[in-house]
Order: C-alpha cells, then structure tokens, then sequence
C-alpha cells in the first residue's frame, strides 16, 4: 500500500525547512555611542586626577607657607633679642631689669601664682593613682578655662533659692544645676558655641599628644616582667615608677635568696 506522500504531487510536498539563521551579523565596528562614553569616562578619570594633583599642590603650598611664616617669625624675634642685648652691652644697662618694668604689679603676682602652681605639681613624690588623676585635672582644667562666670551666675540663682528648697517649695534654678538620682530631667542642656569649640580644641590636643608620646623609643628595660607589650608592660612600669625606692630591698632579696 503506497504511503500518503506518495500519493502528492511535487508542488504539493513540504519543502524542507532551512534552520540557518539568515538575519544579519552583527557588526564588529565599536558603536559610535560606546566610544563616545569611552571617552567620556577616560576625560573624566583624567580631571579627577587632575584636581587631586592640584589639591595636594595646594596643600602642600598653605604647609610651606606656614612653615616659611613660623620660621622667619622666630628668625626675626631672635634678631630683636639680639639687638637688645647688644644695645643693652653698648649702653651699660641691665636687660633683665630694663624687660621687668615693662610688667605691671598684677603681671607679676599671676607669674608668681603661676611657678608655685608649677612648683607644687612637679612634685613627684610617693603617690597614687588618685593624685595623679587629681593633677591631671587640674592641668587639663589650665588648658581648657572652663567658663566659670556663666558657672558662678548659675551657682549664685542656686544659691538664693536655697532657702525656697528648705520650706520644701520647688526651684528650677537650684534643680538645674544639683541634679541627683531621683531627677528626671535629661540632656536638656545645650552648650554654647564657644562651649562646643573648646571641647573640640581640647580632644584634638589630647590626640596631638598621643601620637606624639606613642613613638618608639630605644631604651634598656632589664629583666622581661610583663607578659604583653600593651597593657601588662605599661602597668609594671608604672608600678617600678612609683614604688621602685620603696620595694628595691625586697625584690633583691628575693634575687639573693636571702629574704624570709
């Protein structure tokens, strides 16, 4: 028996399907947009460059200025200095009394109230860690000048309303500025400008010198008594700085294998 296809006639058979793709090929010339942003993004990466160049130049400039200024600052005060001494040399007087008159009566006391304050300070005698954190305070305290009129108006309305608190009436001045555990007032002061530079100031002063003191430094140590370089190291020489005089005997004795 013939099949059906047989049977249709050559115009009417399927022809066989091509699966050959016969859209174009793509391109292999750069789009003219792609380079455009080529060339963009290449323009762009150059200014960036550019203006950090410049920007390092000019910081660099302002630091060689100030370094230039400072300089020929301290230059020219030591050529006064000089030429004082040699005029002074020339026409017998004395410097030092010739620069005295120039202080008045209250320069002078705050100077003297300045080197005993200093005086009582550097005296690093046996003591503890209280007094040392005492004595940082009272420097830091030199250094940032806490505003003590505003401190002392706010102190004396406290004050006068001393008695109001006694007959068991409310104060807000005396509550502002006395606050205990049982108050529920919180962060409801806002400092000052002037408040807010000076904390600044004071913590940028505090980093200065930390980086400053941080810097390694070449000395002998002896005998390894700590088990860390950071905390356990720093902590025993505190502790040889301050009671080195006092347990000096007690320590050698334990090296002799003399002590009790």
């Amino acid at each position: 028996m013939a099949s059906e296809d047989d049977t249709l006639t050559p115009s009417e058979q399927t022809p066989d399907v091509d699966d050959t793709d016969d859209s174009p090929a793509p391109s292999t010339s750069t789009d003219p947009r792609q380079a455009k942003l080529a060339a963009l993004r290449k323009r762009m990466a150059e200014s960036a460059q550019a203006n950090r160049r410049e920007l390092i130049n000019e910081s660099n400039a302002v630091r060689s200025a100030a370094r230039n200024t400072a300089k020929l600052e301290r230059k020219r005060k030591q050529l006064e200095a000089m030429g004082e001494k040699m005029e002074a040399r020339e026409t017998g007087e004395d410097l030092e009394r010739k620069k005295n008159w120039e202080y008045s009566i209250e320069d002078n006391e705050r100077w003297d109230k300045k080197k005993e304050r200093k005086g009582r300070r550097a005296d690093f005698s046996f003591t503890d860690y209280d007094d040392i954190a005492r004595r940082k305070y009272k420097k830091d305290m030199d250094i940032f000048k806490p505003d003590l009129a505003s401190y002392n108006a706010q102190r004396s309305a406290a004050e006068s309303t001393s008695q109001a608190l006694t007959a068991g009436t409310s104060s807000a001045a005396a509550e502002d500025l006395y606050r205990d555990a049982d108050s529920f007032v919180y962060a409801d002061h806002k400092p000052s400008e002037d408040a807010i530079d000076r904390v600044i100031g004071k913590i940028n002063l505090d980093k200065d010198k930390r980086q400053k003191r941080s810097r390694e430094r070449d000395e002998d140590e002896g005998d390894i008594t700590y088990i860390n370089e950071q905390k356990n190291r720093m902590f025993n020489k505190k502790l040889e700085r301050y009671y080195h005089s006092h347990t000096k005997e007690i320590r050698d004795n334990f090296e002799r294998g003399t002590a009790l």
